[in-house]
This record gives structure tokens, sequence and C-alpha cells, in this order.
């Protein structure tokens, strides 16, 4: 039976709770999906029962800078971020989402997300580099967080394109003292891509010092076995889809790690808010 909570309930648990919310696809900077739709909804609900929020997603080419007003924080930018063997400059950018008064951080880098598109060409062809932009985000983010000395209680993950932040946070960055306490939720979404990403993935991960062992689903890098390693190394999973393919739905009951059934938008609230009280910050 799920726990109700009132409106003041709801704001006495979240007040100062610091919740990292990192995104594949976000509204309004991108189309309408359940993915972009959720990747606002839940950190709206955050903000508005008074947790401290920061959100994070790509800075594709198909994002209108001028239109929604991005501009680039230089005192974050600047550094670069070694992708297998290749330094690649990291641009911060930032804008605002006036009506709820939410920041939305971009990781931005001219080679992987100047292109107007987000995940596949005008045929619907996925970018042969998509495994390389999403290390390169994973990477990206935490710096980012690293530089803002921001400690989150939660970081919850959103889409594809973010799925590797859990395994870099508890390997790559497994000795950043900013997470040791943080918890990370994977929302799980139907919401993928078609076939596989580039066979070389594994051997990318693995140059930054992970064992291929770890990730040995990698080896077929499709959308069910990206997921698999994103959940493998979360605390708490939400399914944030109605349907979940059968084998992604098994992994993730063997995991024997808390996890939220689908709720819909309209149960999001008061489902998410429990969710985090009694099963991720318990």
């Amino acid at each position: 039976m799920r726990l109700r909570f009132s409106d003041k309930q709801k704001k006495v648990f979240m007040n100062g709770k610091k919740i990292l919310f990192v995104s594949s696809e976000l509204v309004p900077y991108l189309p309408e999906n359940p993915v972009s739709l959720m990747s606002y909804e839940a950190p709206r609900m955050v903000n508005s029962n008074g947790g401290q929020i920061r959100i994070f997603m790509p800075r594709y080419g198909n994002i209108n800078e001028r239109r929604h007003q991005l501009h680039e924080v230089i005192r974050l930018s600047g550094m670069n971020l070694v992708i297998n063997d290749m330094d690649m400059p990291l641009i911060i950018k930032v804008a605002s989402i006036p009506r709820e008064r939410i920041q939305v951080y971009f990781i931005d880098n001219d080679e992987y997300f100047k292109r107007k598109a987000t995940f596949a060409d005008t045929e619907g062809k996925l970018f042969p580099d998509n495994d390389e932009r999403a290390i390169f985000f994973a990477k990206g983010v935490v710096e980012t967080v690293k530089k803002l000395n921001w400690s989150p209680d939660i970081i919850h993950v959103h889409g594809w394109m973010a799925s590797l932040l859990p395994l870099y946070l508890r390997e790559y960055y497994a000795d950043e003292p900013l997470f040791a306490d943080s918890k990370i939720v994977t929302s799980v979404y139907d919401r993928g891509y078609e076939g596989e990403l580039d066979n070389e993935m594994i051997n990318k991960i693995a140059f930054d010092g992970i064992e291929k062992e770890q990730i040995a689903s990698l080896s077929v890098p499709d959308y069910n076995n990206l997921l698999k390693v994103a959940v493998d190394y979360s605390d708490a999973i939400i399914l944030a889809s109605e349907e979940v393919s059968e084998d992604l739905k098994s992994h993730i009951e063997n995991l024997s790690k808390p996890v939220l059934p689908f709720v819909s938008l309209q149960e999001a609230e008061e489902a998410y808010t429990n969710f985090y009280k009694t099963e991720v910050l318990k």
C-alpha cells in the first residue's frame, strides 16, 4: 500500500533536499515525449515542494539558443575531457524555464553536439559516435557539478544518452567525496533506440580504467544492455513506461533493488515523493 502525503508533508520532506536530474531530453527545449516530459515534471515537482534542484542535458544543435536564451558559463567551461584518448573541450551553457524558475545546464561540445539533430540523421540512422557522446555527457555532468561544489542527495537519471552516469559515478569517480552519500535513481523507459551503438563502446569505456567484466553486456551495445548497466550501478529504479521489455524487466527483478512500478503523470508527485523518502533515502 502506498503512503499518501499531504502537501505540507511533501514540503517538509523535500525542504533542503538536493536532487540532480540528468536527462537525455527535456521540454521545452526538445519535442514532448515520455522522457522529455517526465524529465521536466519530476524536477518541477521537487522544486515546487521546496527541494533544491539542478538539471543537466546535452546541448543538441537543434535546440534554438536564441529563443531559449542559452548563454555560455565561462567560469564552468574551459576544461578538456579525455574520450578514448582524445581531448574534447567541455562547454557549459545555461538557460532558465521562466514560469517555473528552474535553471538548466547544457553540456556542449562542437564535435559531438553541433549537428542539427539529437540521436540520428535525417534518414533515421543512429550517429556512429553516440557512444562517445554518452561518455562525454556523463563525464561533463560530473565535472561541472564538481565545479559547482554541489553535493546531491539524489541523482535521478532519465533517458539512454544519460545512462552511463551511474557507471561512471560508481567506478570512474568512485573516490570523489562530493558524491559519497549520493543515491542514484534510474528511470527506465520503453523509448530507446533500434539497433546497436558502436561495437567499440566497451573498449572506449575500458580506456577509462573500468574493467570489461563489469560491463560485459556492452559487448552488444543495444538499448536493453545499456540500461542493464545503468540499473546495475543505481540504488533504485523507476519503471517510467507501462511496457518495458521482458528481458529488461527480468534483469531488474533479479537485482533485489527498490523498484517503483509505473504510475501515471497524475500520480507521479505523490509516488515519487514517497519513493524518494521511503526507499531511496531510508
